[in-house]
């Protein structure tokens, strides 16, 4: 059994542990809740089981339709193993629908569905904000090569149609997301990081938010409504 050693780094949402496998790291999910680039932090006990146990079904679901992914297995309600990657400072966001940053940037309402979905890069730097950037910034800071900026946007739009699939189907509307990508020893990139209410914006029919901007936004309660999201994935993925 895969045993959990040394802190190999803390983050906002998640720890990450080396484990007696060099390969392999364990994950320990928090129930740290932050926005606004950790401006806003508060304590919300049971967020970290739901957000492992959400991305457990949801890496499971990607693993199983032939995205290459960092996840290995669920191991507890707040902990995951994942294979070690050395992550690659890019945020890679999935735009289909106006919302969040991209509607005040051009002051466009939210809601409005895009003709084909948009993509786009941020720089993952705390001290910087997390800059928006395009293909020209991402080769000037070494980050991603011509080649490699065209895997991370084609893999991120196949990664949106099945996100956008599974989350038709428990009746909601994927508005955006972000991803993060790392890369093996060998330079092959895989997915990793997590996908959960934390790090997509899932609106349902009524246009109500079952995701982080509840609490981004101060409009209530995110645990009842990140237990919905866990429980309708589970219906649908039961028996998988």
């Amino acid at each position: 059994m895969t045993e959990k050693r040394t802190l190999l780094y803390e983050g906002k949402a998640k720890n990450l542990y080396l484990t007696d496998d060099e390969r392999i790291v364990l994950a320990a999910y928090k129930d740290q809740a932050t926005a606004l680039n950790g401006k806003k932090k508060d304590q919300i006990a049971g967020k970290g089981e739901l957000n492992n146990q959400i991305t457990s079904l949801i890496f499971r679901e990607l693993n199983r339709r032939g995205v290459k992914t960092h996840f290995i297995e669920q191991v507890s309600k707040t902990e995951q193993l994942n294979t070690k990657v050395d992550i690659i400072p890019l945020e890679v966001v999935v735009r289909n629908y106006t919302a969040g940053s991209f509607s005040k940037r051009f002051g466009i309402e939210e809601g409005v569905k895009f003709p084909t979905p948009i993509v786009e890069f941020y720089y993952k730097n705390d001290d910087l904000d997390d800059p928006f950037i395009n293909d020209a910034h991402v080769k000037f800071l070494d980050i991603a090569s011509d080649d490699e900026i065209a895997f991370l946007k084609q893999a991120a739009l196949e990664t949106d149609a099945i996100l956008t699939d599974i989350f038709t189907k428990i009746g909601l509307k994927l508005i955006d997301f972000k991803l993060e990508y790392g890369r093996l020893p060998d330079g092959t990139i895989i997915l990793a990081d997590e996908v959960s209410p934390d790090t997509s914006r899932l609106w349902d029919a009524d246009n109500n938010h079952l995701d982080k901007d509840v609490y981004r936004r101060d409009l209530g309660d995110i645990i009842p409504v990140y237990q919905k999201v866990l429980a309708d994935l589970q219906a649908e993925f039961e028996g998988k």
